[in-house]
């Protein structure tokens, strides 16, 4: 039985290789809720609930290709420093948001500075990482 195409509501907790979470829905104390296999997730998830059961637990390791992506080295940009305004004081290492006019906000990490350029990270934070995840399947409704 497929749960392709259906809502699904799941709790889990999502770590890197090294063990750091970097998401649970266990700490926000509520489900992820999503339609299976309508891209609302990363492709990997979609496969791991795809065939659970409600009550049912599973532990999956997602690779990159089947999580964010590799790394893409066209996602990285340096600007005249002057270029945005206050990017002066954004320290390496911090992620800010990039707003152009009628575009989402996209997140930015500050990789490199110098005295007249900066460089940002345009890459998903979690790009070029396997994830794992211990997922508990709570509820399925058509």
């Amino acid at each position: 039985m497929s749960n392709t195409g259906k809502k699904l509501q799941a709790h889990y907790v999502g770590t890197l290789d090294d063990g750091t979470v970097f998401d649970s829905s266990l700490e926000r104390g509520e489900p992820i809720e999503f339609i299976c296999g309508a891209g609302q997730m990363i492709p990997g998830f979609d496969a791991a609930v795809q065939d659970m059961v409600v009550g049912e637990t599973k532990t999956v390791r997602i690779p990159p290709e089947e999580a964010y992506g590799m790394a893409d080295p066209e996602m990285i940009y340096e600007l005249p420093i002057g270029q945005i305004a206050g990017l002066e004081t954004v320290p390496i290492g911090e992620t800010i948001l990039l707003q152009g006019p009628g575009l989402p906000p996209q997140p930015a990490k500050v990789v490199a500075k110098s005295a007249t350029h900066i460089t940002l990270d345009l890459n998903h934070q979690l790009a070029g990482q396997a994830l794992n995840f211990d997922i508990t399947l709570v509820a399925v409704s058509d």
